[in-house]
């Protein structure tokens, strides 16, 4: 792991939501940043082509993204279509709504925190799950996607003080990430078992012969991905499925997906292929 000292050059990116939503711990994680770095340039993008341009024109400096998931999942996408996170350390403060993922990879939760873990702590190399369709996936992919009582920006939204935020920060993603012709903005009613093949590695997993309640696919580390297929319970409960590997195909009827906070589809086919060590965060040392 490469460690980074404190007279780094840092490019700090303010996603806009993050400002809106906790104005108070973009300001902190501000104010720590440049207090610890030689040099600090702070860019506040208004639109995504405003967040791939900061990006791309980056230069030396390491860049630090102030946000929730799905900044975080933006700037990754970016790096990987561009081919350069290979040779881009990422850091991230998280302030925001939707701050699982950030949690389950391991960066600290708190901006003050947050901010002295980009100045103190390590470059850690994280497998990445990428898709047939070049689109990226951090944590876990699900199929069929979670229903909406069981998304993360419902749980972390916590009270009902809280859902107004929600709501304004849903509204404000739909203007601010580009459509993909795949994605949907919500995700659909909870379905029926799904008849699907899952191969891992160009073995048969499960067949469409089997229906199945549920499909897992999570990075594992070492170049592999963790897979589970729940089969449809009749009576006493079915065993999961489980194996690992490096390719993972899913094919059958139309079906959705959440890769980390997105939903996409309908699709028939999709395969997902193991990066091994692509992505390069920033947290702390161990």
């Amino acid at each position: 792991m490469a460690t980074y000292p404190t007279a780094d050059q840092l490019l700090v990116v303010i996603d806009p939501i993050a400002r809106r939503t906790d104005g108070e711990s973009v300001r902190i994680a501000k104010d720590v940043l440049s207090a610890g770095a030689a040099s600090t340039k702070v860019c506040l993008p208004e639109s995504p082509e405003e967040f791939a341009r900061v990006l791309a024109r980056r230069g030396s400096r390491r860049p630090v993204v102030i946000g929730d998931d799905l900044a975080l999942l933006r700037a990754v996408s970016l790096l990987h279509r561009r081919r350069e996170l290979a040779g881009c350390a990422l850091s991230m403060v998280p302030v925001g709504v939707t701050l699982s993922l950030a949690r389950s990879l391991g960066v600290p939760i708190g901006a003050v925190a947050a901010a002295r873990a980009v100045l103190e702590g390590a470059e850690r190399r994280l497998d990445l799950l990428v898709d047939d369709s070049d689109g990226v996936v951090l944590g876990a992919l699900r199929i069929p996607p979670l229903t909406p009582p069981e998304d993360p920006t419902e749980t972390e939204a916590g009270a009902e003080g809280a859902r107004p935020w929600l709501r304004t920060c849903q509204s404000l993603v739909r203007t601010l990430v580009p459509p993909r012709p795949s994605r949907i903005t919500s995700a659909p009613p909870s379905p029926g078992p799904s008849r699907l093949r899952v191969e891992v590695d160009g073995d048969t997993l499960v067949d469409l012969d089997q229906p199945v309640e549920a499909v897992s696919v999570v990075p594992g580390g070492s170049g592999s991905a963790a897979v589970e297929v729940r089969p449809l319970s009749v009576g006493a409960e079915a065993a999961p499925l489980l194996a690992r590997g490096h390719r993972v195909t899913v094919s059958g009827a139309d079906f959705r997906y959440r890769a980390d906070s997105a939903v996409s589809g309908p699709v028939r086919r999709r395969t997902w292929t193991v990066w091994e060590g692509a992505l390069g965060l920033t947290l702390p040392v161990r």
